[in-house]
């Protein structure tokens, strides 16, 4: 079983930049891939990052290319989204999600997601 914890999230202005962390407990991510995932009130959870167990490179969602960074340190069991250039739009709750598998950008595929951390931008 795997526990995962986002924290780093807040209220932050439209241009501003936010890390997120997501912290794992119970089993190594070593194996695991790892995504990061957004939603908003009434819509659909979507992806937004996804890294590999083998680390390779990120894949980003088009919306957030250029001005998201994701990594993991598997030392330390967790995973992070560097965020700059932050627009209104990206007011959302962002969740961490493990799979032990290919990764897919559905969020139901993954074994285990965290409970969120919100992120909010104002205009």
């Amino acid at each position: 079983q795997v526990q995962l914890v986002e924290s780093g999230g807040g209220l932050v202005q439209a241009g501003g930049s936010l890390r997120l962390s997501c912290a794992a407990s119970g089993r190594s991510l070593s194996s695991y891939g790892m995504s990061w995932f957004r939603q908003v009130p009434g819509k659909e959870r979507e992806f937004v990052a996804a890294l590999t167990w083998s680390e390779g490179s990120p894949s980003y969602a088009d919306f957030v290319k250029g001005r998201f960074t994701m990594w993991r340190d598997n030392v330390k069991n967790a995973v992070y989204l560097q965020m700059y250039s932050l627009k209104a739009d990206d007011t959302a709750v962002y969740y961490c999600a493990a799979r032990n598998g290919l990764l897919v950008p559905l969020p139901s595929a993954y074994d285990y997601c965290g409970q969120g951390t919100q992120v909010t931008v104002s205009s």
